[in-house]
């Protein structure tokens, strides 16, 4: 892909980023609360959330630290699997979502983009062992040495993280790796004049 295709992608990932923000700001400029629009589980008020509980966080501490993640995953998964984006991103959306509703703790609400973090990381770290082509596996092996802390979080840690939105994330990324590892075509393989000669060696 050309780069003016990589900053095209980022572009609009920055736009989506910056709802969030928008969001984080009119609570507290109108002294709104939306947390109550998050994921109750088993509560038929609390199905909202599924569609909302990504756009909302705590405090702007929460959204900062997902920002950053949201930004470079995003923009990876857009850039280097672009048939595939759409349909991923909307599985672990909303995917992740329905999995808190149906099996995560109760007596309390679920929130944050963290899901479609970890969804994404998942994503783009098994589709490249599925893979195995280069590039799939490079972006498999940064996404990882950035974000392999991630791989701790689907599991219970603190009492006020909703890690079952880190679990179902994760489980809807891998579940997409799986259904959609050969959707992007991959790219030639290059071959080098060596390697041609060495099949030459051992032609009949």
């Amino acid at each position: 892909m050309h780069a003016t295709t990589l900053k095209s992608t980022a572009i609009k990932v920055c736009i989506a980023i910056t709802l969030l923000w928008l969001v984080k700001g009119a609570e507290l400029l109108f002294e709104w609360d939306f947390r109550g629009y998050g994921v109750k589980p088993r509560e038929l008020t609390g199905l909202i959330g599924i569609a909302l509980a990504p756009l909302i966080h705590g405090s702007f501490e929460h959204l900062f630290a997902n920002t950053l993640p949201l930004f470079v995953l995003a923009t990876a998964l857009f850039y280097e699997y672009p048939k595939s984006a759409k349909p991923v991103l909307a599985i672990i959306y909303l995917g992740s979502g329905i999995g808190v509703w149906l099996f995560a703790r109760e007596a309390t609400t679920h929130f944050g983009a963290s899901g479609l973090t970890h969804g994404m990381m998942f994503f783009l770290f098994f589709i490249g062992v599925f893979r195995r082509d280069k590039p799939a596996m490079a972006l498999a092996m940064m996404v990882f040495f950035l974000y392999g802390g991630m791989l701790l979080s689907i599991l219970p840690r603190e009492e006020y993280i909703s890690f079952e939105y880190h679990l179902f994330g994760a489980l809807m990324g891998l579940i997409c790796a799986v259904a959609y590892r050969n959707r992007d075509p991959k790219p030639p393989e290059k071959k080098y004049s060596w390697e041609e000669e060495e099949d030459d060696d051992f032609q009949d």
